[in-house]
């Protein structure tokens, strides 16, 4: 398992590293990510029997990215807007149902998981498309997953108090602490490329370790209601694609706001 996680690793951070100095290659990569895990969440959902317009989700999914990417608007609040439209075709798509039963249900968790995988992990996009967006974009994955790699070293390590037992039994407080120490080294360390005063660097730190944090146990709560371990089975030792990007979901956007709004 040990050796399965390290290769995984090996393999995810070699692919991520080249996508980010290559535009080409972060493109396919952001919509790849985005199309495996809003198949692996729609698939986590349809085994606890909720009724998934899967590959509808899914076709809707892309469209965030792809806008992005070619800089399309059809309003200045075109968020907004996609959101409407997508509700609106979700519901007409029920109106073919012979059975009402849990209409609300696979709607709303159809426009969650599109919400949830799409339009947060394609935060990266706006983040790269930033001035000096490739330090950026790499300071960002750096401290994430920093605080990643800190909160499982010392939690196996010293963990002794639960986190959130019921949501993640593995999880423990000295982790979270760990996790949150390394991604506050990690944003100090980024400081020759950003050039971020050290009390933004620590905040930039302290913020992004526990977003990431929260993203973990957003992904593992669930998990635990679809009665499944992993997302899937993509990357052996680490599970799937939303086991990966949990953490990156949630840091992405408060990074991108942070960093447009704060520090320009």
């Amino acid at each position: 398992m040990l050796l399965n996680r390290l290769l995984s690793s090996l393999v995810f951070i070699s692919i991520v590293l080249f996508a980010v100095f290559n535009s080409l290659v972060f493109k396919v990569a952001v919509i790849a990510i985005i199309i495996l895990g809003l198949y692996e969440f729609f698939t986590m959902l349809e085994n606890k029997g909720i009724r998934i317009y899967k590959y509808f989700g899914i076709g809707l999914g892309i469209v965030i990215p792809l806008s992005i990417l070619f800089r399309f608007e059809l309003t200045k609040r075109w968020e907004l807007l996609f959101i409407v439209l997508t509700l609106l075709f979700l519901i007409m798509m029920q109106f073919k149902r012979r059975n009402t039963s849990g209409v609300i249900v696979d709607i709303s968790t159809t426009l969650f998981g599109i919400m949830y995988v799409s339009w947060l992990f394609s935060f990266l996009i706006k983040i790269r498309s930033l001035s000096g967006g490739v330090a950026l974009l790499g300071a960002l994955l750096l401290i994430t997953k920093l605080c990643d790699i800190g909160a499982y070293l010392v939690g196996s390590r010293f963990g002794r108090i639960p986190l959130m037992p019921r949501i993640s039994p593995k999880k423990s407080v000295e982790g979270g602490v760990g996790g949150l120490l390394f991604s506050i080294l990690g944003a100090m360390a980024c400081q020759p490329f950003l050039q971020f005063t050290y009390f933004h660097l620590v905040f930039l730190g302290l913020a992004i370790g526990v977003l990431a944090q929260l993203g973990d146990l957003s992904e593992s709560l669930l998990k635990r209601d679809c009665g499944v371990k992993d997302s899937g089975g993509l990357l052996p030792g680490l599970g799937g694609i939303l086991d990966s990007i949990d953490s990156v979901l949630f840091t992405a956007p408060v990074f991108y706001f942070y960093i447009s709004t704060i520090c320009r």
